[in-house]
């Protein structure tokens, strides 16, 4: 589910012959970013969110497992230049910036309100016609959010690459993925560079801006293996230098004042959840009275339900080019394009092509 196979495409298409890994600004692909307050005044948990766009539908993103909001980004700048829509991706509790008292409630109950709250927060009553699209993990929260009638105005749902069969079979091999991955490096560089040989996110554009996200400086002291306090602190990443990549990883991180990065979520801890995210979303995704679409990274993803599903035309699907699991960071322009062409087809959003050649041919 998360564990995917090396695409040696992305890193050919270098021509210089050196391939910059540095990490790129949110601002190079939203318009703004905001922690929204939710809850009480005594007991307040904080969310960070980025938006994009003014007028036209509000797109709501959901991340996947492990990612953040900034998984959206390229995705956004995407979309953007091809439907008139706002967008708002936000980092679901217990991941990227955002800060919650309950950081290991994962359940989908708590999650889809989470989304709800944030909304509400944002908007107050005067919503603005939503769609919900989810990748992995947020796909089954979107389906959850929008199977529950959470955001009265929601009219379209789309789901990323979240299949309830394909997912529950996965499932076992997630704490091994997770075990044999790095659990530190020594530089923000070295964990996008990895992201993207590993075959993890297999677009570089996206790896710069999106791995920011999912890791966090670090201060190490002396003998140290705990993290200083910094503006997350709701997770705690634990250090097992069996799992260590030497090639990425400082050998020297234990000396004074050493920095690393880590992973900002140990998703290890969530593995409770797991079966709870996925299991009943085929039926309930299919349950929703709305027009839905399903983008996946292949045709071997869908399950009995959702085939006999598709048969009967209850939802629009498109397998997308070979790609990983971060479809949306793989393939940011094809998804673009197959939701610009679910928005267009159900006049949720005005092409902005169609409009631009209106205008022109005055």
């Amino acid at each position: 589910m998360w564990e995917e196979s090396f695409d040696t495409e992305q890193l050919s298409s270098d021509v210089g012959g050196k391939l910059d890994y540095s990490p790129v600004s949110w601002r190079e692909y939203f318009d703004q970013m905001e922690d929204v307050n939710v809850g009480l005044a005594d007991s307040t948990d904080i969310f960070r969110i980025y938006k994009a766009g003014s007028d036209g539908p509000l797109l709501v993103l959901l991340h996947g497992g492990g990612h953040s909001a900034l998984s959206w980004a390229v995705f956004t700048t995407a979309i953007s230049s091809r439907v008139t829509c706002r967008v708002l991706a936000m980092d679901l509790r217990g991941h990227g910036a955002t800060l919650v008292r309950q950081s290991d409630d994962f359940s989908t109950q708590t999650m889809s309100s989470d989304v709800a709250n944030v909304i509400q927060a944002c908007y107050g009553e005067s919503h603005p016609p939503i769609i919900l699209i989810g990748h992995g993990v947020g796909g089954a929260i979107a389906v959850h959010t929008a199977s529950n009638m959470l955001l009265p105005t929601t009219v379209g749902l789309v789901a990323i690459d979240v299949v309830e069969g394909s997912a529950m079979e996965a499932l076992h091999s997630i704490q091994n993925f997770l075990k044999g991955r790095p659990k530190s490096f020594k530089s923000m560089d070295h964990a996008i560079e990895w992201s993207v040989k590993s075959g993890q996110i297999r677009n570089l554009e996206s790896a710069r801006v999106s791995v920011v996200g999912q890791i966090k400086r670090c201060e190490m002291n002396q003998g140290d293996t705990l993290e200083q306090p910094s503006p997350v602190t709701d997770v705690v990443v634990e250090s097992n230098e069996d799992f260590y990549d030497q090639s990425y990883v400082n050998e020297t991180e234990k000396t004074a004042a050493e920095c690393v990065y880590k992973w900002r979520i140990d998703l290890s801890k969530s593995e409770k959840y797991w079966d709870g995210w996925f299991r009943g979303t085929s039926n309930l995704f299919l349950a929703c009275n709305l027009p839905k679409l399903l983008l996946l990274a292949g045709i071997d993803r869908l399950d009995r339900d959702l085939t006999i599903g598709q048969m009967q035309g209850k939802f629009m699907m498109q397998v997308l080019p070979p790609c990983g699991h971060a479809v949306q960071e793989d393939k940011p322009d094809k998804v673009a394009e197959a939701v610009a062409a679910f928005l267009s087809r159900h006049k949720f959003a005005e092409s902005r092509r169609e409009s631009q050649s209106s205008n022109s041919s005055h």
